[in-house]
């Protein structure tokens, strides 16, 4: 057999404080949907999501631990660093959105009508759930790109808020989509029109760094990722001033939620979680622009 002059299996994977932390990572989010599938339940869109992100952050988590304690992410043809820094955040902000929903629509302090038994037992996943997120926030927090220091794209604070400006993105979306009425105006319809173009080109750049492909491309990849971002700071823009005119104006929408508005289905409620986010994404792409002349690419991490 060829000797590859170093120990087939590498032990840093496990005892290292990232290792640790993506230990914990898998222990508690087995722990939460456990506890959920065994006793606490689950039921809705609410619960098949929770769930949905607690069984995948630890699906790829053990993937993750796996390849790095078996040298076996020396074969994949990604960008490791880049694609664990991007899960790490991902996951970050998949857990904490769970952490939040879990308890809010499935916990409650007395017993009727479920029992105590279930009450408990979802009581305790949602403690877990929190643990989870606070373990893949430790990651993050690890991993990060400290001053001065070469690592991946992913790392850096840019590369970071591209995954929270995608993943704010697809909270516009579902606000869309819930009866938000965007298609009354041409100007409502700009506005997503610029959000689906915003969300397409920056999992698009995230794609790019995962894979390790920046290097291949025939223009400088540095430069039109800046480029883009300015673009999408002056795209935010517009459509930030636009949105709450055309549904909040007394012209053409309420300023007020309508008293008769059903709760969960009201689309001044989609209207209002469409403006917030947009303020939300707007400021993540400025501060975005603003870290982006700091850093400089390192495709091959």
């Amino acid at each position: 057999m060829e000797n590859t002059g170093g120990p087939y299996l590498n032990t840093a994977a496990m005892t290292s404080p990232v290792g640790i932390v993506r230990l914990l990572q898998m222990t508690f989010g087995c722990t939460t949907f456990s506890l959920v599938a065994h006793q606490g339940g689950f039921s809705a869109a609410y619960g098949t999501f929770c769930m949905f992100v607690w069984t995948f952050c630890f699906a790829v988590t053990v993937f993750i631990i796996t390849c790095e304690f078996t040298h076996l992410h020396r074969c994949l043809s990604l960008s490791w660093g880049n694609f664990t820094a991007a899960f790490a955040m991902l996951a970050t902000l998949m857990s904490v959105t769970a952490a939040v929903i879990y308890p809010l629509y499935f916990v409650q302090l007395g017993c009727y009508p479920i029992g105590c038994e279930v009450r408990d037992f979802r009581i305790a996943a949602s403690v877990f759930a929190g643990l989870v997120f606070l373990v893949y926030g430790a990651e993050v927090f690890l991993t990060r790109a400290k001053p001065g220091q070469v690592t991946s794209y992913m790392a850096t604070v840019s590369g970071l808020l591209k995954i929270v400006q995608a993943f704010v993105a697809c909270i516009i979306f579902g606000a869309l989509v819930n009866d938000s009425q965007y298609g009354k105006y041409v100007a409502t319809q700009w506005c997503v029109a610029v959000y689906s173009f915003c969300f397409v080109v920056t999992v698009v750049v995230v794609a790019f760094s995962v894979t390790g492909k920046t290097a291949l491309l025939c223009f400088p990849f540095e430069r039109s990722v800046v480029v883009y971002t300015f673009g999408a700071v002056l795209l935010y823009v517009s459509a930030a001033v636009i949105w709450p005119v055309f549904c909040f104006d007394s012209k053409y929408g309420s300023p007020r939620r309508p008293s008769l508005c059903a709760k969960g289905r009201c689309p001044w409620d989609s209207q209002l979680v469409v403006a917030i986010f947009t303020y939300v994404n707007l400021l993540l792409y400025v501060v975005d622009l603003a870290y982006s002349q700091r850093i400089r690419f390192v495709s091959h991490l």
